[in-house]
């Protein structure tokens, strides 16, 4: 068998594990990697300092040795509205959050390294010499998504994520670094995929924070994602009112991108949202899809008055967890990240922003939640409970 066949045969494969893309590049230097120092010098990687370790720079970086790098995608997209989608919900209705669509279910590390795992257990039973592999699922000092773009799976789009005809960019990106000497996936005189964003600048436009400088350049420091995952300290006063109600990450990029609209949904029940009942110990995965977004729909979505979902969840909730009950309900979910803390201050930063006014539903167990909270001993849950007072006392 040769080594173009072998290829064909490990994206093959790839597939019939579950991933919807494969793509197989030789190491190297990619120009994407040389234009990431200028990045780093802008200083808009913020507080992300992992972003700036000297093994980045290079496959051979990441694993010593390597040859080429077998780079395998999963379709996150459902479809349930997205946060573009959803109206302002009723004036009497609890105000509500939105969670960044991948962490709505399993953690995708997690699901990704097991698929990756997967593969590497086929690889070895095909080839019989021997061979070093190393599995990286967002893990690792490496740069999956320009790899991906060079395995031929799409193109760096002006949101900085890959970008792919048909899935757009609702994909998490894995890969197996190896010292297998393998062809890529693109024949040597073949281009990467052209970049098909056009003259488009909705995502750029959209950025309420205004985190794009330029397309294809993102500070960092202004991304609502790294607000309210990265960032450990207070979010910064101007930037408060335009994270919005969001709690967790940002899809508002991706959602206004045409290329998502098109996208189709994937099948697998790890990527639904979570719902939880309110005095259960444990979580039931998966929740029914409303067609249209109404606030009764919304109760529907996530069960009942007795259940919470991470699709649309009550700020109240959310800002009423303690640090054992955020380790509990978290457990196995890329919200973990944001840790108790990160995730009560957006909560908080949230009800600020939100329509709570005098009268309203829950006004006052908020307003009294919220003072709670401002006496906390952690300077930053206090300081946000605050702003977020004087925010919907003043309505």
């Amino acid at each position: 068998m040769g080594i173009w066949s072998d290829t064909h045969w490990i994206e093959s494969r790839a597939k019939e594990l579950g991933f919807d893309l494969c793509g197989v590049v030789s190491a190297g230097k990619f120009p994407e990697l040389e234009r990431t120092e200028e990045w780093l010098a802008r200083g808009f990687a913020g507080e992300m300092k992992y972003l700036s370790d000297p093994r980045r720079r290079s496959g051979e970086g990441a694993f010593p040795g390597i040859r080429s790098v077998i780079v395998c995608a999963l379709n996150y997209n459902t479809d349930l509205p997205k946060s573009t989608d959803v109206p302002h919900l009723p004036k009497d209705e609890e105000p509500r959050g939105w969670i960044s669509r991948y962490a709505w279910g399993d953690d995708y590390h997690e699901v990704l390294k097991e698929r990756l795992n997967e593969l590497t257990v086929v690889l070895r039973e095909h080839f019989v010499e021997p061979f070093a592999a190393r599995v990286y699922a967002d893990t690792g000092p490496l740069h999956e998504r320009i790899f991906a773009k060079y395995a031929g799976l799409g193109w760096l789009g002006k949101n900085t994520l890959l970008l792919n005809q048909q899935l757009g960019s609702w994909i998490f990106l894995g890969a197996i670094l190896t010292t297998l000497d393998l062809s890529p996936s693109l024949e040597e005189d073949a281009l990467p995929p052209p970049d098909l964003c056009g003259s488009c600048r909705r995502c750029i436009e959209a950025c309420p924070t205004q985190a794009f400088v330029e397309p294809y350049v993102m500070d960092a420091r202004r991304c609502i994602s790294y607000l309210t995952i990265e960032l450990h300290g207070a979010i910064p006063e101007e930037l408060r009112e335009p994270i919005g109600n969001h709690v967790f990450g940002c899809d508002i990029c991706q959602d206004v991108c045409p290329w998502n609209r098109r996208a189709r949904a994937t099948p697998r029940k790890e990527f639904r949202p979570r719902a939880f009942a309110s005095s259960a110990e444990t979580a039931r995965p998966g929740c029914d899809e409303p067609s249209e977004l109404s606030s009764q729909q919304v109760r529907q979505d996530t069960g009942d008055a007795s259940e919470e979902s991470l699709f649309l969840p009550r700020l109240e909730w959310l800002a009423a967890l303690d640090e054992s009950e955020f380790r509990r309900i978290f457990r196995g979910s890329p919200i973990k990240r944001t840790k108790w803390r990160g995730l009560v201050r957006n909560a908080c930063i949230a009800l600020g922003n939100s329509e709570v006014h005098p009268g309203g539903t829950g006004y006052y167990r908020i307003t009294e939640l919220l003072q709670r909270l401002s006496s906390s001993q952690d300077a930053v849950i206090a300081d946000s409970a605050l702003w977020a007072l004087s925010r919907i006392q003043i309505q």
